[in-house]
C-alpha cells in the first residue's frame, strides 16, 4: 500500500455537498493542516435542495476556520469540459468521487439520469484521471488516488451472508445496482490500462443527521411527525446492515490515504492497482427493531409525543420492486489493511438524528 500524507494535497470531492460528501469535506477541512479541497455536485432536486444549501452552509462555516482552502463548483459530473478544466486548473493529488444518481426505486422510473451520472459521469472522471498523468512534473505526480462510492446494492439477492467483495455479484436487481457494478469494472480496466491506483468503497445503507430524505428513516420520521401511517416492506422481514454517517467518513478518511500499490507483474505489465472495499456496521439489524428504536428516539427528542400509538401508525405490505431481504457487510478486509471497523450503533445513531431532526424542522 502506498501512504498518502493528505495535508498539502489538493483534493477533489465530488458529491458535496451531497450528505456523505458534505460530511467528509467537513473531516478534512478539520483534520489536514494544509492544501485546497474542491467539492463539485449539481445540487439536483432528487430531494430537497434546502438540505443541500444547509449542509454547504456547514461547510462553509467549517472553511471559515480552517487553513484549507474550499472552493464549491456547481456543475455536472456529465460535463466533460468542466471535469477536464478542473483537473487541468487543481491539478488534483486525490479524488474522491461520491456524486452519484442515488436511489433503487428512482431507477426505474428514471434510468435517463442514472446513465448520464453514474455511467457517463464516472467515465469522464476516469479519463480525467488518466489524462492527469500527461502533466507530470516535478512537482506534481498525476492523480495518485481516486476513491470511488460502490454500493452494497451490487450483491443483489445473494443469498450467503455476511456479503464479501470476494463474492460473484453478477446479477443487480436494479439498474442503480448495475450502474454500481459497472463503476468497479470501469474501475478495474483503468487501473490495468493506465496504472491508476483506485479503491472502490461499498457503503451499505448510511444514515445519519442531514441525511438523504428519501432513505427509509428519514422519510418515516417525515410521515410519522405528520400523524400519517409508515409502509413497513416486506411485512417487516428485512435486515440492513446500517451504518452511521461517522463511521462511513472515518473509513473513506482513511481509505484515501493508503492507495493500492503500483507494481509489475511477471510479464512486466502493470498489476491494476486496484480494490474494493464493504463499509458496513457488520451487524444487520431487524427492520422492526430498527423502527422501535428510531420511535423511542423521536419520542425521547419531543418529535413525537409520549403517547405516540406506533401500532396504529404501522402497515405491513410486501416487497419492492428492485429491493433485497437482507444486507449484510464482511468488512474484515477493511479492518485488515486501514484498522477500521464501524462503532456506532443504531441507538446512538438514531439518538443524534432525532435531535438534529427537531432542532432542524421543529424548534
Amino acid at each position: 500500500m502506498n501512504k498518502i500524507d493528505l495535508n498539502g494535497k489538493t483534493i477533489l470531492v465530488t458529491g458535496c455537498p451531497g450528505f456523505i460528501g458534505a460530511n467528509l469535506v467537513l473531516r478534512l477541512l478539520k483534520e489536514i493542516s494544509a492544501g485546497t479541497v474542491v467539492s463539485l455536485d449539481n445540487m439536483n432536486d432528487y430531494y430537497d435542495p434546502a438540505l443541500k444549501e444547509y449542509r454547504l452552509s456547514l461547510v462553509d462555516k467549517a472553511a471559515e476556520m480552517s487553513q484549507v482552502k474550499h472552493v464549491f463548483v456547481k456543475g455536472t459530473l456529465a460535463d466533460k469540459a468542466l471535469i477536464d478544466k478542473l483537473f487541468d486548473e487543481y491539478k488534483f493529488d486525490v479524488v474522491v468521487n461520491l456524486a452519484a444518481q442515488a436511489g433503487v426505486r428512482y431507477s426505474i422510473d428514471h434510468p435517463d439520469v442514472y446513465i448520464e451520472s453514474n455511467l457517463i459521469g464516472f467515465y469522464n472522471i476516469l479519463e480525467a484521471c488518466r489524462h492527469s498523468y500527461d502533466k507530470v512534473s516535478d512537482s506534481y505526480q498525476g492523480v495518485q488516488h481516486l476513491v470511488y462510492a460502490s454500493s452494497s446494492s451490487v450483491y443483489g439477492g445473494n443469498k450467503k451472508v455476511p456479503f464479501s467483495t470476494d463474492d460473484k455479484v453478477d446479477n443487480p436487481v436494479s439498474l442503480y445496482a448495475a450502474t454500481k457494478k459497472s463503476n468497479e469494472l470501469l474501475a478495474h480496466s483503468y487501473s490495468k490500462l493506465y496504472n491508476i491506483p483506485s479503491t472502490g468503497l461499498r457503503f451499505f445503507t448510511v444514515y445519519g443527521p442531514a441525511g438523504r430524505p428519501d432513505m427509509f428513516y428519514f422519510s418515516a420520521t417525515n410521515r410519522l411527525a405528520k400523524g400519517e401511517n409508515i409502509k413497513i416492506f416486506n411485512y417487516g422481514n428485512m435486515k440492513r446492515d446500517f451504518t452511521y454517517i461517522d463511521d462511513i467518513v472515518e473509513g473513506v478518511y482513511r481509505v484515501m490515504q493508503g492507495a493500492p500499490e503500483k507494481k509489475n507483474g511477471e510479464d512486466g505489465l502493470p498489476v491494476p492497482p486496484y480494490a474494493v472495499y464493504n463499509i458496513g456496521g457488520g451487524q444487520p439489524e431487524n427492520l422492526l427493531d430498527y423502527i422501535s428504536v428510531l420511535q423511542e428516539e423521536l419520542v425521547r427528542a419531543g418529535v413525537l409525543p409520549d403517547d405516540y400509538d406506533f401500532e396504529a401508525h404501522r402497515e405491513l405490505v410486501g416487497m419492492q420492486p428492485g429491493d433485497v431481504p437482507v444486507t449484510y457487510a464482511d468488512s474484515e478486509a477493511l479492518e485488515r489493511d486501514y484498522g477500521f471497523t464501524p462503532k456506532i450503533g443504531i441507538r446512538e445513531g438514531l439518538r443524534k438524528f432525532a435531535e438534529w431532526y427537531k432542532d432542524y424542522y421543529i424548534s
